[in-house]
């Protein structure tokens, strides 16, 4: 099933409740299957408040589209948004919140910026299934690596083989990947672990861990150190990660990464065997996510969301949610948009309103108009 909206040049947003200062997972995922018959899949943008948070271009009528974000809450309500359809009809198939607990997904930059995730895998999965809830308490989709399509998770590396063990697995670190995530992996027996994948949103800058556990059993001492190489990138391809040292020990989380970092739409990537390791490189899992300024919208924002939230019974009108100003107005509403986005004019006529002048119109102070 699915929802799909006119394509009128509105926006058609979603409220979601949430806890103020509380930081959620945020999922929308489309699903076409032709739903309207039409020969243009469509194409449209998704919208977190006034924010642009990404373009949702449908290729395939048979493939699920997702997009996912780490956002911290800034008020009582997150507005997610579909709007500027090129092509076809805007329309959705799922929304999901989920709350993220402790530290998860923490950064110093979460209050001007949010995250919204280009890859999450898990390698040397069993099949193409992806592990979600209730593996993840978190209800994180680990996409397996057996999922290939074009441009993504391709050159891998001769030699490549899946290891995996049915011991726990120790996770309890700031990320809490599951442990039947951290349970398969891939190792490079020839030396060397490559990838190539093109990255939703980039380039820019974003958010890059990789987790590593030591799952392969032995009966003699070995050691597995490795380098990471990134064409282009000296300063990312330093750092020398030494399994069993890191972890420490076998069967226990190693998370190391970047919590900003310059990454390119095309990210071609190696792990590589030092001299002195006995062991080829390994790999369990890796998240990366992009960095989107949160944009400020109109400053009448809070003013209009209260006007509105008086009238919320009586018609769809006042329920339009997301920014009064952008990236369309309201119904109900004409903005400037110089040198800011403010409101300048409302028309309440025929609502069958009753009552006193709303002292929130004071608060706007560009308005000419009512």
């Amino acid at each position: 099933t699915l929802r799909a909206f006119p394509s009128d040049g509105a926006k058609h947003c979603y409220a979601l409740p949430v806890a103020t200062r509380a930081r959620y997972l945020l999922r929308a995922t489309f699903l076409y299957a032709g739903f309207d018959g039409d020969d243009a899949f469509p194409e449209f943008d998704l919208y977190l408040g006034a924010t642009r948070w990404s373009p949702v271009v449908v290729y395939d009528g048979a493939r699920l589209v997702t997009r996912e974000a780490v956002v911290l809450a800034q008020s009582s309500t997150v507005s997610v948004c579909l709007s500027n359809a090129t092509t076809g009809r805007p329309f959705i198939s799922t929304l999901e919140l989920r709350p993220l607990n402790g530290s998860l997904y923490r950064t110093d930059a979460e209050a001007r910026a949010f995250l919204a995730l280009a890859a999450r895998i898990n390698f040397g999965a069993p099949s193409p299934d992806p592990v979600r809830y209730p593996d993840d308490p978190y209800d994180r989709i680990w996409e397996s690596d057996m999922v290939r399509r074009a441009n993504y998770l391709v050159d891998a590396a001769p030699g490549t083989v899946n290891v995996s063990t049915d011991k726990p697995v120790f996770v309890a670190t700031s990320e809490r990947p599951p442990e039947k995530v951290m349970q398969t992996a891939v190792v490079g027996t020839l030396g060397e672990l490559t990838y190539r994948l093109n990255l939703n949103g980039f380039p820019g800058d974003g958010w890059a861990f990789s987790y590593f556990a030591e799952i392969e059993e032995s009966v003699v001492p070995e050691t597995r150190k490795f380098k990471l190489f990134i064409p282009g990138l000296p300063d990312v391809s330093k750092a020398t990660v030494d399994v069993g040292e890191n972890a420490p020990g076998k069967l226990r989380l190693y998370q190391p990464g970047y919590y900003n970092v310059s990454l390119p739409f095309v990210l071609s990537f190696a792990f590589r065997k030092t001299n002195d390791s006995s062991r080829g490189p390994i790999l369990n899992a890796f998240e990366i996510y992009k960095y989107v300024e949160i944009e400020p919208g109109s400053p009448d924002a809070l003013a209009m969301a209260s006007l509105a939230s008086r009238y919320t019974s009586l018609g769809d009108w006042a329920n339009e949610g997301g920014d009064p100003c952008w990236p369309s107005p309201w119904s109900w509403v004409r903005c400037s948009s110089e040198p800011q986005l403010r409101v300048v004019s409302i028309n309440l006529s025929g609502k069958n309103l009753t009552g006193g002048v709303p002292p929130e119109l004071v608060a706007l102070s560009f308005l000419a108009e009512m």
